[in-house]
């Protein structure tokens, strides 16, 4: 695992983690606006980016690194803690393992229930489609086709591009077979969440999958005071992934006590 740092070491300590299958990169935009006030750190899960040739094993060994990390570098305490996808069920992960870890904490489009049906499924699509989804060529062809496919303000700058050319066609078929079946197949939200102290938002799209917005009322359910944002007319993930600007809008306020999220819609 290796981490990417932007800011001041005096300042509060903001640590993003990035979906599977993508990398650092993914919150490099956020992070970049967000240093001149915050200390940010964007960790590469094994397995991913420049990380490729490391095994990744599961959310709960990732957790497991990155606390020690937390208890190494930033003394055992972040002020804030954000993730998308397999990131935000880490962020849960690690909401479970310590009351006080974090003060705020934004979930963005993940699952904390099983789902193996949905696994299964995405595993046979990466044993048979694998090669023609990370190779080269066809990230050659995604990026050229993303113009067609997605609205100008979510295009990807020329830096990202190079990111995603540079990362993509090493992600192996091991990664994601591992990450599908313990992201979708057996993690589970633990009961040790109920006591965290963080005030968590909870996002996903209005066009995302029901078993992600299921997991965000079981979520509740666990932490009552947790708000729920629906980003409307949205898919999964593009807010953190796609739309750094709108990203900012809504939790650069949720990280100011003195203010309240944008059109924050919280559903009981």
């Amino acid at each position: 695992m290796k981490f990417h740092e932007f800011g001041n070491k005096n300042n509060p300590y903001i640590m993003m983690i990035h979906g599977g299958g993508n990398s650092w990169w993914n919150y490099l935009r956020q992070a970049r606006v967000l240093s001149d006030r915050y200390y940010v750190i964007l960790p590469t899960m094994d397995g991913h980016g420049e990380e490729y040739a490391s095994k990744y094993i599961s959310t709960e060994d990732t957790a497991d690194k990155l606390m020690a990390y937390i208890n190494t570098e930033c003394k055992g305490h972040l002020f804030a803690l954000c993730g998308v996808s397999l990131g935000g069920q880490i962020v849960m992960e690690l909401l479970s393992r310590k009351p006080d870890l974090t003060q705020k904490a934004i979930i963005d489009g993940s699952i904390c229930y099983p789902k193996p049906v949905m696994a299964r499924f995405c595993m046979g699509s990466i044993r048979f489609c694998g090669g023609l989804l990370f190779s080269k060529r066809a990230c050659r062809l995604q990026v050229a086709m993303m113009p067609k496919l997605l609205p100008k303000k979510m295009m990807y700058p020329e830096e990202l591009v190079q990111y995603y050319m540079q990362d993509m066609p090493h992600l192996r078929k091991e990664t994601l077979y591992t990450m599908y079946r313990t992201y979708m197949m057996q993690y589970t939200l633990k009961d040790s969440v109920r006591k965290t102290k963080a005030e968590v938002m909870y996002w996903y799209g209005e066009k995302e999958m029901k078993c992600v917005k299921n997991s965000a009322k079981m979520f509740k359910s666990y932490v009552p005071s947790c708000k729920i944002y629906e980003a409307k007319g949205y898919n999964h993930g593009y807010l953190s992934i796609y739309l750094p600007d709108e990203w900012l809008e809504i939790a650069e306020p949720f990280f100011q006590k003195d203010k309240k999220p944008k059109d924050i819609i919280s559903k009981e």
